[in-house]
């Protein structure tokens, strides 16, 4: 067994020190941002807000009802989509285009309009080949402030129905957007998008650069090839947001793995910090929203504990060797003179734990931009990331959208507890009645759904299996985690599969669809139908949900309905891949 190194643990610990540590102060800043209006707390109009309002025609004064709500949000989002689909089929036309890229096809433009409409940023396309920088600015980096906006105006909303006393309105999605947009993700993107360019990140309209190769080389077709053509674009104000969002998309193809994105240990440490920070945060603020703050604590421990376990567990099966490489005299034990493991797919620049708490940090969230292909991880270190979006994207999550889908696995693990107890579940203040927990499972199971049976369409059909370019097992966990990362809205891939077809285009783009309304509107029905109730103060029968008992059974509910769901499908891919790699050869 080969051991994790002091280095790589160092780091880990690190990383998960900085993020703790942040939590507090911005979750505090954005419960001001977002606090109650009908409690008088919520700072006044600036005169920026102020004058969006007047030229939106919006009346912030005016509530809305959970039903007026959804309508809101889903029309906002589906004129974006529209377009976003527009840009892309009209981009030939369009200004800031020195490449001269033509229009995007059809089916591409609607997965990719789909994609950043949902907060998924699955790419089918590489960037530098496929986008102008029109359509990367106004098209895909509007939809990474607004999609993210989308998130935390529903998590402020929920909040709003516990703490709320038979009230019919959850507040105006208008102002919640627009609050969260102007004074969340606006500052902490400029102020990021600048300390990227400090470190070399590329922000500029200047077209590609054709430069001369210090060490001229060959190519595939015998030719000297002495020049490389480098792309270039507004790039660090597009991976600033795509991180602090948990969008994920890619200015270029190879995301931040690209040294134009990440070119710095510090960008680099950066970056994977603002995967999670803001979603982190949410749980402080989401505790002082509905004014008890051990609520908030505990949600945040029911995702740091499994999330450190998942991300210990990732980086000890990447730190293991092929074993087929010993029989080959391939030395791959850790020493002073390299990182030993599994280096396939990894920038050295980065080495195996940066790798890992990447690629776990972008999974756990609803993040999907990489610093390593997953396709190149071991079958263990690639079966976490996928069971960490098959989980719902609930540890951490997207911004608001993961607190308010660890929010429905507690009230599960409410009813539950109220099961075995013969007793109505209560859940902040709030009875926890059928309709609630029919919600509940709606929002939990439709993703879920959407992975197996897209899965299962993808490897019965001709078309869904002539896009896989490795045979058996792992052909099998490609298309499982595209189905995975599309349902529950992340974005990243298995590189091994060619998803730039019709076929893949079209039903990925409807599980993004799926997966993020089949959970938002539940969320909302929820939020309206406990702000209609009246708060019920605790009594002794009444199970205190900030413990560490009920942050057990909260986990202990994601990881039973994760592995139920999943764990067959797994079997077939990840779990044969490792049992067939372990079956090393017999010297003769």
């Amino acid at each position: 067994m080969i051991p994790m190194t002091a280095s790589g643990l160092t780091q880990i610990v690190l990383f998960l020190l900085v993020l703790l540590l942040a939590v507090k102060p911005l979750g505090w800043i954005m419960a001001r941002v977002l606090s109650d209006p009908a409690d008088g707390q919520q700072p006044v109009l600036s005169r920026g807000e102020s004058w969006i309002y007047r030229i939106c025609g919006i009346r912030p004064q005016i509530e809305m009802t959970w039903v007026e709500y959804s309508i809101s949000v889903l029309m906002f989002n589906g004129v974006g989509l529209l377009v976003v689909w527009g840009i892309q089929r009209l981009q030939g036309w369009l200004p800031a285009n020195p490449q001269h890229f033509d229009a995007v096809p059809n089916d591409l433009a609607w997965n990719t309009a789909i994609s950043f409409a949902t907060n998924t940023n699955w790419q089918a396309y590489g960037g530098e080949t496929t986008m102008s920088y029109f359509t990367q600015m106004i098209a895909l980096t509007v939809q990474n402030f607004v999609s993210a906006a989308t998130g935390i105006a529903v998590l402020a909303a929920l909040a709003r129905g516990f703490v709320r006393n038979t009230s019919q309105t959850i507040g105006n999605f208008w102002v919640d957007m627009t609050r969260s947009t102007i004074y969340i993700l606006l500052p902490l993107s400029a102020g990021l998008a600048l300390l990227l360019v400090s470190q070399g990140v590329v922000q500029t309209f200047e077209p590609y650069r054709t430069v001369t190769l210090l060490e001229p080389t060959v190519g595939a077709d015998g030719q000297p090839v002495t020049t490389q053509t480098l792309a270039l674009g507004p790039a660090a104000s597009q991976v600033a947001i795509k991180q602090l969002g948990t969008n994920g998309g890619g200015f270029f193809n190879v995301n931040s793995a690209h040294p134009f994105e990440n070119p710095t240990p510090l960008t680099n440490f950066l970056e994977v910090i603002s995967i999670l920070i803001i979603s982190a945060a949410l749980c402080f603020t989401f505790g002082m929203l509905i004014k008890d703050r051990r609520q908030g604590w505990a949600l945040l421990a029911a995702m740091t504990i499994p999330f450190a376990f998942l991300l210990i567990c990732c980086y000890w099966a990447e730190q293991q060797p092929n074993p087929q490489w010993s029989s080959l005299g391939i030395e791959a034990t850790a020493n002073a003179e390299h990182s030993g493991g599994n280096m396939e797919g990894k920038e050295q620049r980065f080495g195996i734990a940066n790798s890992t708490i990447w690629a776990v940090a972008t999974t756990a969230a609803s993040n999907g931009s990489v610093n390593a292909m997953h396709d190149s991880f071991s079958p263990l270190g690639g079966l976490i990331p996928m069971w960490l979006m098959q989980l719902g994207e609930v540890l951490f999550g997207g911004v608001g959208s993961g607190l308010y889908g660890l929010v429905l696995f507690a009230l599960i693990a409410v009813f539950v507890s109220g099961l075995m107890v013969g007793r109505t579940p209560e859940y902040l203040g709030k009875k926890i009645e059928a309709f609630e927990i029919k919600m509940a499972m709606i929002g939990i199971l439709i993703p879920c759904a959407f992975v197996l049976i897209g899965t299962a369409v993808a490897v019965s059909a001709t078309v869904g299996k002539s896009s896989v370019f490795n045979p058996g097992p792992h052909g099998f966990s490609e298309i499982l985690y595209a189905f995975s990362s599309a349902s529950n809205n992340n974005g990243s891939a298995f590189g091994g599969l060619n998803a730039n077809t019709p076929f893949y285009n079209y039903a990925l783009g409807l599980a993004m669809l799926l997966g993020r309304y089949g959970v938002l509107v539940p969320v909302l029905a929820i939020a309206g139908s406990l702000a209609s109730k009246k708060i019920t103060p605790p009594s002794a029968g009444t199970l205190p949900t900030h413990t560490p008992l009920f942050v057990g059974l909260l986990i202990g509910t994601v990881m039973i309905v994760g592995a139920l769901t999943f764990v067959p499908a797994l079997a077939l891919g990840p779990v044969v891949e490792h049992l067939t790699l372990n079956q090393v050869p017999k010297a003769p």
